[in-house]
């Protein structure tokens, strides 16, 4: 008998449709483009630009958006660090199964802590990119899109991420994203960053 986590009695069933024939089928290869940085740093704006231009040549790919996700999958989620933690982990498995379906899974979350992003790569190694928004908080707070800064400055929200909460940037990310001479790149061109090195690894072809 096989014992998974706190589940006793369950067994992996292989189907006869590998992720090859899957790859072969939609001709790209399935991955995770992680997307990680402070609130305000453009990370929802990225995901749909790449998300649109993937699109528009022909690759199939799907947005897991953070602030989407809390309004079902994990919406039984706070923000300690152990519901961030869990938050993580359930996005990462989800994730590994839209890149084994084929699809390119374009993650969007703030993604605090350093070890929860790399218990993501952990689940698909070969087949994760993470992609830095590498955005200064005196930006990220000027834009305050949501008015989240404003409010954590007020007292009214704790352990914000930036503000009362640390952010852990990446140490070997793929790809990081930031200022040229004080200008923020366009989405479109951020966007075309990341297509051009999805292109480069050969994952919008089938192996």
């Amino acid at each position: 008998m096989a014992t998974v986590g706190n589940s006793t009695n369950i067994f992996w069933h292989e189907c006869p449709v590998s992720k090859v024939d899957r790859q072969k089928l939609l001709n790209q290869q399935g991955c995770i483009v992680w997307i990680t940085g402070l609130s305000g740093s453009g990370k929802s704006t990225l995901a749909c630009s790449l998300g649109r231009q993937l699109h528009c040549r022909g690759k199939l790919s799907y947005v897991l958006d953070g602030d989407n996700l809390r309004h079902g999958l994990n919406k039984n989620l706070g923000f300690t660090p152990e519901d961030r933690t869990e938050n993580i982990r359930r996005v990462g498995e989800v994730a590994k199964l839209f890149a084994d379906a084929g699809l390119i899974c374009i993650a969007s979350l703030i993604s605090p802590y350093r070890k929860d992003r790399d218990a993501c790569r952990a689940l698909l190694p070969e087949k994760f990119i993470e992609v830095f928004l590498n955005m200064p908080l005196e930006l990220c707070e000027g834009r305050d899109p949501k008015g989240l800064y404003k409010l954590a400055r007020a007292g009214k929200i704790k352990g914000f991420t930036g503000i009362d909460d640390p952010y852990e940037p990446p140490l070997n990310c793929e790809i990081e994203i930031r200022q040229e001479d004080g200008d923020c790149p366009t989405p479109n061109e951020m966007a075309g960053q990341v297509v051009s090195y999805l292109e480069d690894k050969g994952y919008l072809e089938a192996q």
